[in-house]
């Protein structure tokens, strides 16, 4: 899966890994010879980030294995070198920034690098602490993002992320919910607080966020990243074995992974998806959505109606 190890691998399409043009470590054709892959600007600044990105959330959490880290410095390296920007991860993630510093360190190349993360402790002095732990585990001098972690302890930890920015540490704030929670909540802070950057829960099942937090988002020029896109991989369990309709060829749609993605980053509210995975095989395959065309309004609520019947 690509949201959480599993014994049974998806299968692999070759077709979109040579359409995407890859150079890989496992010897298929290699990613860096079209052009680059699909952006969307960050509305607060204009700023364009590639709309796949990649979460860390269970498959990055591996502690010192070493045959495991090995591993995730190929994800990364497939992740790079398709042109992928924003990682995504958290102190609430276990080992997973260390295993991202670990990793970054043995990338020759990761100029694309779009560093996000979040604070999330109750206590504020805790939270200073969290935030100058991050940069040590991840080697970075200053991050791109940091987020309020599913709003906990919100105005407290948003006085710190906003003083920072102000001084030139931190480019940019935000909050995350994450399982389709806290909707209320959250559309409160979109229209209150100065954020760049929202994050929540969106994919073709679980589509409550497009009656308020999207419109939103947009009204209020936020950028909007997109957690749980495969639902920890149960939409792989539900439609893998399914076939692709064959009209998902009509926005260079190869894989199922390609299907969820695109259905998501389509949407003209989504900046940035961040799928996750520890195999870098599924890398090629995520990044592969980032490429090509999208579907329509009228494409997208067929993929739905498709999904649906199955």
């Amino acid at each position: 899966m690509h949201d959480h190890d599993s014994g049974t691998d998806r299968r692999t399409v070759l077709a979109s890994l040579v359409g995407a043009g890859l150079t890989l470590p496992f010897g298929l054709p290699a990613l860096g010879a079209q052009a680059g892959p699909r952006t969307r600007p960050i509305p607060k600044t204009g700023e364009p980030i590639p709309v796949i990105g990649m979460g860390t959330w269970i498959t990055f959490n591996i502690g010192n294995v070493e045959h495991l880290r090995a591993a995730r410095v190929a994800v990364l390296r497939n992740f790079f070198a398709a042109g992928g920007g924003m990682i995504d991860s958290s102190p609430m993630y276990g080992k997973a920034e260390e295993v991202i510093g670990y990793c970054l360190e043995r990338l020759p190349d990761t100029k694309t690098l779009f560093s996000a993360t979040k604070v999330w402790t109750p206590m504020q002095w805790h939270g200073e602490k969290q935030i100058a732990e991050s940069h040590g585990l991840w080697g970075i001098d200053k991050f791109d993002l940091f987020q309020v972690h599913n709003l906990l302890n919100l105005e407290s930890h948003l006085a710190t992320l906003y003083a920072m920015k102000a001084e030139g540490k931190l480019r940019y704030v935000g909050v995350t919910t994450s399982h389709g929670r806290r909707h209320d909540d959250l559309v409160r802070v979109m229209e209150t607080e100065p954020i760049d950057f929202v994050q929540f829960t969106y994919n073709v099942l679980d589509r409550e966020a497009e009656d308020r937090l999207l419109p939103v988002a947009r009204e209020r020029g936020l950028a909007v990243i997109i957690n749980r896109p495969f639902r920890r991989g149960d939409l792989f369990d539900r439609f893998e074995q399914k076939p692709l309709p064959p009209w998902a060829a009509d926005f260079d749609c190869a894989n199922w992974a390609q299907f969820f993605l695109k259905f998501i980053v389509s949407h003209p509210a989504v900046t940035c998806a961040i799928p996750a995975t520890s195999k870098p095989e599924h890398m090629i395959e995520n990044m592969g959505a980032s490429r090509g065309r999208l579907p329509d309004a009228k494409t997208r609520q067929r993929m739905i109606r498709y999904v649906e019947g199955l």
